[in-house]
C-alpha cells in the first residue's frame, strides 16, 4: 500500500497521506514518498496547484516517534532536521500553488507541513499544535520560523513552549490557518480554489507565487516584483490574456 496517494485531476494533483492506522505520522518513507509525488506533479507542465490532505480521521499527527528516538548524536540530529526542513522548503518553493486540506490532527511535524503550503483550510473539527516539548525536544522541520511568520513571536513561542493544542476556531485568529469549514466541506473547497487556478495563466501564476513569497525588505521586495512583471508582462500569454479582454472572449493560454 502507497503510503502517499497521488491523484491528478485537470490542472491540479491531490496528494493524501496514506497512514491512517499511525494517523498519518511523518515517517522517512513518507517523506521521501511524499518528496517524490510532489516532484511528479510539477514535472507535469498541465499542473498548476496541488492539494495536500490525510487518509482518515488525521492530516498528519506529528513525526515518527521510534525515528526519532533513535536518532544516534547530535549531529545526527541536525542532520535528520536540516534534511526534513528541506523538503518542507520545496514545498514552500514549489511553482504550484498548494493547499493544504487539514481534515483532523495537525500536530508536530503535520503542523509543519501544513504550513510550509500556501493557503490552509482547516475542518473546523480539527486542531492543531506544536507539541514537541513534551517530549523534550522541539520543532525541526521549520515550525520555529514559519509558526513566528504566520502568528508573531510571542504567540509562536507560548504555542511551541506550552505545547498547547489549539481549535480551528483560534488557529484561524492567530491567521495560522486562511479559512475554517466543516469537515466535509474542506476538500470540497480545496478542489473548488485549485480547479480555479487551473484556469490562469501558468507563468503569470508562477511569478506571483514566487513574488508573494518574495523575503528582504520593501525595496528588495519591490525590486524583485518588478523583474517579475517585465517578464511576464510581454509573454505571450500576457498578449493572449490582453487581446480576450479586449474581445470579450475567455483567454487560451499556453504557458509561454
Amino acid at each position: 500500500m502507497a503510503v502517499v496517494n497521488i491523484d491528478r485531476r485537470e490542472g491540479y494533483a491531490i496528494l493524501t497521506i496514506n497512514r491512517p492506522e499511525a494517523l498519518n505520522a511523518l515517517n522517512r518513507e513518507v517523506l521521501e514518498t511524499l518528496q517524490e509525488a510532489l516532484i511528479t506533479a510539477e514535472s507535469d507542465s498541465s499542473m498548476r496547484a496541488l492539494i495536500v490532505t490525510g487518509a482518515g480521521r488525521a492530516f498528519v499527527a506529528g513525526a515518527d516517534i521510534r525515528e526519532i528516538q533513535a536518532i544516534p548524536s547530535p549531529p545526527a540530529a541536525e542532520a535528520f532536521s536540516r534534511w526534513g526542513q528541506n523538503i518542507m522548503t520545496r514545498l514552500a518553493e514549489s511553482r504550484l500553488v498548494s493547499f493544504m486540506a487539514i481534515n483532523g490532527f495537525a500536530l508536530g511535524g503535520g503542523l509543519e507541513l501544513a504550513m510550509a503550503g500556501d493557503y490552509r483550510i482547516m475542518a473546523d473539527s480539527a486542531e492543531l499544535g506544536q507539541p514537541e516539548i513534551l517530549l523534550g525536544i522541539i520543532p525541526g522541520f521549520g515550525g520555529t520560523q514559519r509558526l513566528k511568520d504566520l502568528c508573531g513571536e510571542g504567540r509562536a513561542l507560548w504555542l511551541i513552549a506550552s505545547g498547547d493544542r489549539i481549535n480551528a476556531e483560534r488557529a484561524h485568529a492567530l491567521g495560522i490557518v486562511d479559512e475554517v469549514c466543516p469537515a466535509d466541506g474542506v476538500m470540497p473547497r480545496a478542489e473548488a480554489m485549485a480547479a480555479t487556478l487551473a484556469t490562469r495563466a501558468p507563468l503569470a501564476l508562477e511569478a506571483a507565487k514566487r513574488a508573494v513569497r518574495a523575503e528582504g525588505g520593501m525595496a528588495h521586495r519591490l525590486k524583485f516584483e518588478a523583474a517579475a512583471f517585465g517578464l511576464i508582462g510581454c509573454s505571450d500569454d500576457a498578449r493572449e490574456g490582453t487581446a480576450a479582454f479586449l474581445e470579450k472572449r475567455r483567454p487560451r493560454f499556453q504557458g509561454s
